[in-house]
């Protein structure tokens, strides 16, 4: 595991993004007490229009308005 002060990572912050990018443990310290970790971002899916066709169903009563008992749960002033 990389330590690197506040100082040492401000001043080297490309170089330690492209190490956390390459798998290594980088951590951050404030003194001698590590306080943070960089690690990469897992890259958001692609969206899809249609990935959900055939997994979920809206019936007849979607449009239908809510029954008292549900509409008293909503705060709607």
């Amino acid at each position: 595991m990389a330590q690197f002060s506040v100082h040492d990572a401000k001043t080297n912050l490309s170089k330690l993004i492209a190490d956390a990018l390459e798998g290594a443990d980088v951590v951050i310290a404030r003194g001698s007490v590590p306080v943070v970790r960089l690690v990469p971002v897992a890259p958001r899916g692609k969206r899809r229009f249609g990935a959900l066709k055939g997994k979920i169903a809206v019936d007849g009563r979607f449009d239908e308005p809510l029954p008292e008992t549900e509409l008293g749960g909503w705060n709607l002033s």
